[in-house]
């Protein structure tokens, strides 16, 4: 049986405060510690830190270490959003694909989360995933540019999978956003009668 290991929870509530929360345990068992009458593991996602000062990665003070775990906000205007995308390497560039999408294409969350994706889990190399609904002259123009693509399935859970919330203050609306890629639902909050 294969389980996942990271779980994203967003919500906003009727004033529009937003809580976007990641957990992840990172290897099979997290840390391994349970705290006593809480029934659930710590996480261990400092495991990508490194002590060695001379390393690119390495934990200090006013240093900002990559890290893949990255519950995320955007704010402009009227409009606040929460979101966050699991996947590992995949999170920050499956990121900034869902901001430019809201940003940049004028997608809602829920057309932002399930655009087409693609990632590079290499650092080196010309290697690159992508759902196979990134149009077909895209990837000829890559491909003739030297890159090697793994062309990955409709909604590839390669690709991440996220959630999101919208509160528009000015409509006093809220919306919520689920990725297909994952299990997951928007749920809306019941009125009260």
């Amino acid at each position: 049986m294969h389980a996942s290991d990271t779980t994203y929870l967003c919500a906003v509530d009727s004033e529009g405060n937003i809580a976007s929360l990641i957990q992840s345990n990172f290897a099979t068992f997290g840390s391994a510690v349970v705290p006593d009458g809480a029934g659930f593991v710590l996480q261990n996602r400092g495991g990508l830190f490194n002590f060695d000062r001379a390393h690119p990665n390495a934990l200090a003070p006013r240093k900002r270490p990559l890290q893949t775990v990255i519950p995320a906000f955007m704010k402009r205007d009227h409009l606040s959003i929460g979101f966050g995308v699991m996947g590992g390497w995949n999170q920050p560039q499956a990121h900034v694909q869902v901001i430019s999408n809201i940003v940049d294409h004028g997608l809602n969350i829920q057309q932002a989360l399930e655009a087409p994706r693609f990632v590079k889990l290499t650092f080196p190399g010309t290697d690159v995933m992508m759902e196979s609904r990134v149009s077909s002259d895209v990837r000829a123009d890559l491909e003739q540019r030297g890159h090697q693509i793994d062309l990955q399935g409709e909604f590839s859970n390669m690709m991440g999978g996220g959630q999101a919330v919208l509160h528009d203050a000015r409509a006093k609306v809220n919306y919520g956003g689920s990725d297909p890629r994952k299990d997951g639902a928007a749920i809306p909050e019941p009125l009260l009668g």
